[in-house]
């Protein structure tokens, strides 16, 4: 198989590949290995693709038999290999735990040939970090791939893989989604499980999943990731049928809440808002009920929330620094993160409950503000893809921190969430620019099913498929 005929495929494509007999498994592997020593010096968003790449265990028999994928370098921990966070904390740290997200992937078919870059665990919207350095934008090598996924963003973007591992808390999915152009889905809390080290991940705000470049392979994903393990702390309603099926069914007429001003401090590009005016337009045109929605929620609650999360997440870092035989000081974390763990130590027990607290006000309060619609449309980002020094991590404030990154950054993305949930990012559009838009879709919690439908609408609607980054494999 040659580069460009690798690259051309999407997961599923690849697999049925596979399945024909048209091309072997091994053969996939190396094809990728050319696509990643071609691109990856160029974006800098593979960590390592590992040596034994061709001989890491797989099931022929699921849907995407023999496909490469790379996993994102926090969240799901493969038994054995690094697993560094994006931190010079965790430099060298091989766990013994395989994660259940990792099993499922592997039994869905999904051959793990390596690792990409993430902000350092996971906290910043952009794609740099110390231990790593930059992770650049196939679309445009000046600008950010997105965070904290970035890695994985930009090698499937760059037809490295089809797809890879991604994971989201305040929109860690969905921002690199956007910025490099591909399909981003946060699904609905508890439908993935974090088993059997992460069940509980920031209360349930932080969920596992892809990136990929179809609603097909988006669909097949959720079908072969989608499971609990023992213990989970939050249980979830089974689908009717599997995902995939899902691509066959009518919509139906829906009620579309869409937002068309910012929800936070920071400016909603004019340019976004019509795109997503126009794709308001297309799904009236199918006979959906568009109404205009106002922000369903505090941003004061929200940045509450998103602050608080952070401290409360750093309250056992020194036990694992500890475990390592490290400390934790600014030769082992960036300036932000130490900044956030400084204070976490000086807060009080009490501080846990007024986390808590705003935590189940803004559910309410959205809740109540949305539970007329079925489908939420909104940008997934407020801006195109930021230039790389927009700021850093190594001296911005926390508190330029959360009303820049988290709250206003990411406006759009954290409250759902929060909230439970599940949502896409679409690359329906290109700005003047030539930069990828990403639309959002948000569904009812634990209606994965008609996000996949109207995702697939919308992809008949804007049809993507052929769109190619500059810096692309082939």
């Amino acid at each position: 198989m040659k580069l460009h005929e690798y690259s051309s495929y999407d997961a599923t494509g690849l697999a049925n590949l596979v399945r024909r007999r048209e091309v072997a498994a091994v053969e996939l592997v190396r094809v990728a290995r050319e696509a990643h020593d071609q691109i990856n010096p160029t974006l800098n968003a593979v960590v390592e693709f590992y040596e034994d790449a061709e001989s890491v265990p797989c099931s022929d028999a699921g849907p995407f038999g023999g496909v490469p994928f790379l996993r994102k370098d926090i969240s799901a921990t493969e038994a054995g290999r690094l697993y560094e966070c994006g931190s010079r904390l965790y430099q060298g740290f091989r766990p013994t735990v395989e994660s259940y997200f990792v099993e499922r992937a592997r039994a869905g078919g999904l051959r793990i040939v390596g690792r990409t870059t993430t902000t350092e665990l996971g906290v910043s919207g952009l794609s740099e970090t110390a231990l790593c350095g930059i992770t650049r934008n196939p679309w445009n090598l000046d600008r950010t791939a997105g965070g904290s996924s970035s890695g994985s963003g930009a090698a499937v973007a760059s037809g490295i893989v089809p797809i890879a591992s991604a994971s989201d808390g305040g929109g860690s999915i969905r921002i690199p989604a956007a910025y490099c152009g591909l399909v981003g889905f946060n699904p609905s809390r508890g439908r993935i499980s974090g088993g059997p080290s992460r069940q509980d991940s920031g209360f349930g705000i932080g969920r596992s999943f892809v990136h990929c470049r179809t609603v097909r392979d988006m669909a097949s994903a959720l079908d072969v990731l989608s499971g609990s393990y023992p213990g989970d702390p939050f249980l979830i309603p089974g689908p009717e049928r599997p995902y995939a099926q899902e691509l066959s069914r009518p919509s139906g007429r829906l009620k579309i809440g869409v937002a068309l001003s910012a929800w936070a401090e920071f400016k909603l590009d004019p340019e976004i808002r019509d795109r997503v005016a126009e794709t308001a337009k297309v799904l009236e045109g199918m006979g959906h009920v568009v109404q205009e929605i106002e922000p369903p929620f505090s941003t004061s609650d929200y940045r509450e929330v998103i602050g608080g999360s952070f401290y409360l997440g750093y309250s056992n870092l020194d036990a694992e620094a500890s475990a390592l035989g490290r400390k934790v000081d600014e030769t082992t974390f960036e300036h932000l993160n130490l900044i956030v763990y400084e204070k976490a130590k000086t807060l009080p027990l009490s501080y846990a409950a007024k986390v808590l607290e705003h935590i189940r006000k803004i559910r309410i309060d959205v809740g109540k503000a949305v539970q007329g619609f079925d489908i939420l449309l909104t940008p997934t980002m407020p801006c195109t893809a930021l230039p790389h020094d927009a700021y850093s991590t190594r001296d911005i404030s926390i508190d330029d921190y959360l009303t820049f990154d988290a709250v206003g950054f990411c406006q759009y993305l954290g409250v759902f969430s929060v909230t439970g949930q599940p949502s896409v990012s679409l690359p329906l559009f290109a700005s003047v620019e030539g930069l990828p838009i990403g639309i959002q879709i948000v569904g009812r919690f634990a209606d994965e099913a008609t996000v996949v439908r109207i995702a697939r609408d919308l992809e008949q609607a804007f049809p993507w498929a052929d769109r190619r980054p500059p810096v692309f494999a082939g």
